[in-house]
């Protein structure tokens, strides 16, 4: 999908793969991804969008809204969205999604969203899916967390200048699988600053696969 390319509209571009075939998790897939597009491009909180193109529609109008309010100061909005598949097996497939979204402002915010599904149910899993017992993970990652961030295991978590909130380790919102293993990853601001970027941990199968409650 692209937008109509002129000298005041906004600049988009998205690349997703569209699964063909007619079973459950193909469904689901593009339903899941679908969603992710529209809830990204969608600023008209009075309109309803329930497809890609209305969603390039309705942040096109909430650009030219702006620009109508203030036509000399108006920067043209961008949108980058790709999907790619980032883990695939017999029983598990992992989806990728990278954005880019510049609505004005001294910077754009980039992002990534994990997507992971089981093949056999069809169904998208959540994060507590993802594990025999959440608590025990928790205490893992974040001990495996404190080495790769070479934070001290008698100081805070924030002590080095993380944003942890209360000051306590919690799992990100993304957790993916890839190829070289299970990857946590925090988006810009959600533990640190803008300017620290994405933090990202990847911890190999055979460190993680003891507290997983999928099959690998």
């Amino acid at each position: 999908f692209s937008n109509d390319s002129c000298k005041q509209c906004p600049e988009i571009q998205i690349n997703i793969p569209h699964a063909l075939d007619k079973r459950k998790i193909s469904t689901t897939l593009n339903s899941a991804i679908r969603e992710e597009v529209i809830s990204l491009l969608s600023f008209e909180e009075e309109v309803e969008v329930d497809d890609i193109q209305s969603a390039i529609s309705s942040f096109n109008n909430s650009y030219h809204d702006l620009q109508k309010m203030f036509p000399d100061e108006t920067i043209p909005w961008e949108a980058m969205i790709e999907a790619v598949i980032a883990f695939e097996n017999d029983d598990l497939i992992t989806m990728r999604l990278d954005s880019y979204i510049f609505t004005g402002g001294a910077h754009g915010y980039g992002s990534t969203r994990f997507l992971n599904f089981e093949k056999k149910s069809g169904q998208e899993l959540a994060r507590k899916d993802l594990f025999k017992n959440t608590r025990n993970f928790v205490d893992f990652a974040e001990d495996r967390f404190r080495k790769q961030e070479k934070i001290p295991g008698h100081q805070s978590i924030n002590s080095t200048g993380l944003m942890f909130e209360l000051d306590e380790f919690y799992l990100p919102e993304n957790i993916g699988f890839t190829e070289k293993g299970l990857k946590l990853l925090y988006n810009p601001y959600e533990v640190a600053s803008y300017a620290d970027g994405t933090i990202e941990m990847t911890i190999p199968y055979e460190e993680v696969e003891k507290f997983l409650a999928v099959r690998l």
